[in-house]
């Protein structure tokens, strides 16, 4: 155990000297009636005396709200946040800067500011802090996994301990039948405060008005803890009950000191984050190392398990057997004075989350034109039952799922907290590629205070079209016309970003797609496209590629409409392929024969050629 916390003490302080004098300091903020620190309580030992109540009723067959499951063990920085010298106990507005450690989801916040409120005015002795309900929600979840909740503050998926079945834990059978943890042979911790099935079920409350007792809502869930915490008549201004208070969660020491410590530290000042992004620990006391040992079983159980699992090793033979220090002597406590607690009636500080009575929505129009960020942003003010301005008050602003319009980084919903007027502003909206009108919601987490602001996204618009350029459309048929440039204006400036619908047609009086004409090419099934949207560029221009002309010679005319009256008629011709007659051959003559190709006169008894005929031969004497 000494090497474990000592390990820990390396991470956020220099000594253990550290840590007892932030405790010192704490017990002396809460008044007298300090109590020596209770002894280490992991071999089974009470932290207090045997005959205290530790446990309030109820607290579960394990002897804690939690089963006494594992929890974190990180530890905040030396450094203060923000504020020092404020008490703990001191109710303090959002502030919007310090680090990491000091700051606390929206939605989570505004849950433990609101229990507190809450068991105060039921119980106002038990003098329970915010602070200590976050320094709880801090070890046992990291403030609900860093806030991933969503509007009603459920967490988005369930925070579960491991399976109670007494290997290194509490064994605690199955209580609920797995109806909050879905284990139907051991209990486990559930939700963000960390309670088992069988506390829950005497301690769970519907805080936030939905009618469900839900330990996995961060709002019922805080509201039980602070009422557990307060059972028995505690006054958690005196040290002893505060000690009591808390070691009835989780009967450990050192989750004791880990919790005191982060109540210390965030008494002294935190911020609002928004949530999902708070810091997550990451160091738990159920991980095991060289530094860490085998973790007991809890007190309820006669001995620890000695099966080894593979993240808990059982220790080695040969290592010598642990022997369980002394306990120190007690010292001799002070003479101490029972702190006078408040008068009945003292007024008590109501957080701002329950003091705003309505959200009053902005006036400005919330519109734009689609693909552009609206010119005003959406804002609601806080105010309270009398008109007056709420700083600090959480509003979670919404989109409808019907809508496209979208929040910085793609966000459909977004937590902002009020200012000093009472304004909750929400960042800058985007409207979608949607024309349409939609509602933005805003309300506050965990309340049934809500506000509708009404927005519009318009079609953006060009009043006149023209065509870049003169050249006559003409293609013969099944051929490419040339591509055309036709640009956009809206009372004389470019108008990008217009829808442009462009339809064939068979003549300039007419508005029905032509049968014959042009087209875009084919859709799947063959058909010509004459009926095509396009849209203007960032320069108000948009060309049209692609068009083919038909099969049918003609003129036809190509109609261009954009919402806001735009209109342009190009007209597009048609022609068939030039014909030409087919070539006739050239005629020929036969050449006149020569000598040799001349008829053969019949054979001289000689073998001579016979003569010409117009040769005149004498007669033979």
């Amino acid at each position: 155990m000494a090497a474990q916390f000592g390990r820990r003490l390396r991470r956020g302080a220099t000594s253990g000297a550290i840590v007892a004098a932030a405790v010192a300091a704490l017990a002396a903020s809460q008044g007298p009636g300090a109590l020596p620190p209770p002894t280490d309580n992991l071999s089974g030992d009470s932290a207090i005396g045997a005959g205290d109540a530790t446990t309030p009723p109820g607290g579960g067959s394990g002897g804690s709200a939690t089963g006494d499951s594992p929890y974190y063990t990180d530890l905040p920085p030396l450094n203060t946040p923000n504020r020092p010298g404020v008490a703990p106990t001191a109710p303090t507005v959002p502030i919007v800067t310090g680090p990491a450690e000091a700051g606390i989801p929206a939605t989570v916040l505004a849950a433990y500011r609101r229990a507190e409120a809450s068991v105060r005015a039921s119980d106002p002795s038990c003098n329970l802090p915010w602070q200590l309900l976050a320094g709880i929600g801090k070890v046992e979840s990291g403030q609900a996994r860093g806030g991933r909740v969503d509007g009603n503050g459920t967490t988005l998926s369930p925070i579960l301990g491991p399976a109670l079945d007494g290997n290194g834990f509490a064994l605690i059978q199955d209580t609920d039948r797995g109806a909050f943890d879905g284990d139907t042979t051991h209990d486990r911790a559930v939700g963000p405060m960390q309670f088992i099935p069988s506390t829950w079920a005497v301690w769970g409350q519907d805080a936030n008005g939905d009618g469900k007792k839900d330990p996995n809502n961060i709002y019922d869930a805080a509201q039980a803890a602070g009422m557990y915490l307060c059972a028995g008549g505690r006054n958690l201004a005196i040290k002893a009950d505060l000690d009591r208070a808390i070691l009835s969660y989780n009967r450990s020491t050192e989750y004791l000191t880990t919790v005191l410590t982060w109540f210390e530290y965030y008494g002294r000042g935190t911020h609002t984050v928004p949530d999902g992004t708070g810091q997550l620990p990451v160091d738990r006391s159920d991980r095991f190392g060289p530094d860490r040992p085998l973790r007991p079983t809890a007190p309820t159980s006669p001995s620890p398990s000695t099966t080894p699992t593979p993240d808990r090793p059982s220790p080695k033979p040969t290592d010598p057997a642990p022997t369980t220090p002394p306990k120190p002597t007690e010292p001799t406590k002070p003479p101490t004075t029972e702190p006078t607690r408040p008068p009945v009636g003292t007024p008590v500080e109501i957080p701002p989350t329950l003091r705003v009575a309505r959200l009053k929505p902005g006036t400005a129009a919330l519109t734009a034109v689609t693909e552009s960020t609206f010119a005003q942003a959406a804002t609601v003010t806080a105010v309270d039952a009398a008109g007056r301005p709420v700083a600090g008050v959480s509003v979670r602003f919404e989109l409808p799922a019907t809508t496209d319009a979208r929040f910085p980084a793609g966000a459909t919903t977004v937590t902002v907290t009020s200012d000093a007027r009472g304004v909750a502003k929400a960042p800058a909206l985007r409207a979608g590629e949607k024309a349409e009108p939609f509602t933005v919601r805003a309300s506050v987490p965990g309340r049934s205070l809500t506000a509708e602001l009404k927005a519009t996204v318009e079609v953006r618009k060009a009043d006149a079209l023209a065509r870049v350029g003169d050249a006559a459309l003409t293609a013969t048929t099944g051929g490419d016309y040339a591509e055309v440039t036709v640009e956009g204006r809206l009372d004389g400036a470019l108008a990008p970003g217009v829808t442009v619908t462009a339809v064939v047609t068979d003549s300039a009086d007419s508005a029905q797609q032509s049968a014959d004409g042009p087209s875009f090419g084919k859709d799947a099934a063959g058909n010509p496209i004459r009926t095509k949207v396009l849209k203007t560029d960032a320069n108000g221009r948009l060309a049209i590629k692609g068009l083919v002309a038909g099969e049918k010679a003609g003129s036809y005319v190509l109609l261009l409409t954009a919402p806001g009256g735009g209109t342009a008629k190009l007209t597009l011709t048609v022609t068939e392929p030039a014909t030409t007659p087919p070539a006739s051959p050239d005629p020929t003559t036969d050449p006149a024969p020569t000598a040799s190709e001349s008829p053969s006169a019949p054979a001289s008894p000689t073998g001579s050629a016979s003569a010409s005929p117009s040769a005149s031969t004498s007669p033979t004497a």
